[in-house]
């Protein structure tokens, strides 16, 4: 069995495992599982930027903010409430807003992108914290119920709808993004992104117009964030400016280098790991973010491939020994 074989197997294994949680563990936990799904693919998105293209966003939750907001206004505003019409609303949305910073950001690298970004992040927190009568501030936008696939679920109450139907309507979205980014990233634009990343000066002789794919994945990785947004927003009910906030946007990073930014499926596994640990912690501890902290030291220090790095090099060690004997 090639590699390419054996990830793919892995994959539909984590799908349908995901899949028999409703059935499996308590409502809270598939209610818990939904904050990952719309983690992982807003993460798939800020992997390509990340991982492929080589530039560290510290503001990308700003786009997360404009999914939920950009949902409360289409579902609480203007009372469409059709999930599908207000998912596509807010990629195009953030897209659109992503292309005017993303030519400002990408013309730099390294920590001058990442403050640059951190910047408009924090201008946008101080929009939705400061114009009250427009935001809520910090009370929020309310996010109401909505239909998916046109199907109104009126028989379930909100618990029932999350954990049955919504459930696996972001399961299905997680692997629809998934399957989107694989394409992304091994088409050339994908090599062209690590090409650039890995010595842009390089591409650049080569061919490669490093600012415009630069921008290009910087516009991507924002659509897909607003996707993770408007999940999210809908399954707390609420848009709150905290999703913006600069510690919000760590997170994001924290979850990328804990599951291995060097693996396709690195991000996801993170969120997932992510997810369930901050849970974990939170009952055992007030202290759960200096254990977050400590984890995360370790994984640089001993790890810093990350989990699914890890796997890797435990998968090769047994091939390895398979190959010896």
């Amino acid at each position: 069995m090639n590699r390419k074989t054996s990830v793919i197997l892995v994959a539909l294994v984590g799908v349908a495992g995901l899949a028999l949680v409703p059935w499996l563990a308590p409502p809270f936990y598939s209610s818990l599982l939904i904050s990952f799904f719309a983690y992982g693919v807003a993460l798939l998105g800020f992997n390509l930027l990340f991982g492929y293209a080589g530039l560290l966003s510290f503001g990308h939750a700003m786009f997360i903010g404009m999914g939920a907001y950009g949902t409360a206004v289409i579902a609480g505003v203007l009372g469409i409430k059709h999930f599908e019409v207000a998912l596509v609303a807010v990629m195009i949305g953030a897209a659109l807003i992503a292309v005017p910073i993303g030519w400002l950001c990408v013309r730099y690298t390294g920590i001058f992108f990442g403050m640059l970004t951190l910047a408009f992040g924090m201008l946008f927190h101080s929009f939705l914290f400061k114009f009250y009568f427009l935001t809520g501030g910090d009370s929020g936008m309310r996010v109401p119920r909505m239909s998916i696939l046109g199907l109104e679920f009126a028989q379930y109450n909100k618990i029932g709808f999350l954990t049955g139907p919504f459930f696996y309507y972001c399961l299905g979205l997680l692997v629809i993004a998934g399957f989107v980014m694989w394409r992304i990233v091994n088409s050339p634009f994908g090599l062209h992104l690590q090409a650039l990343r890995d010595n842009p000066r390089k591409a650049e002789y080569l061919g490669v117009r490093v600012r415009q794919a630069r921008l290009a994945a910087f516009v991507i990785s924002a659509a897909f964030a607003a996707a993770g947004g408007a999940i999210m927003g809908l399954r707390i009910g609420l848009a709150d400016p905290e999703l913006v906030y600069w510690t919000h946007s760590g997170q994001l990073v924290f979850m990328t280098i804990l599951g291995g930014f060097n693996h396709f499926f690195g991000p996801i596994i993170g969120a997932l790991a992510y997810v369930l640990l901050h849970d974990q912690l939170q009952t055992l501890t007030q202290y759960w973010r200096f254990v977050l902290g400590a984890v995360l030291a370790i994984l640089v220090i001993g790890f810093p491939a990350g989990i699914a790095g890890l796997f890797d090099r435990l998968a090769a060690n047994k091939e390895q020994k398979q190959a010896a004997s």
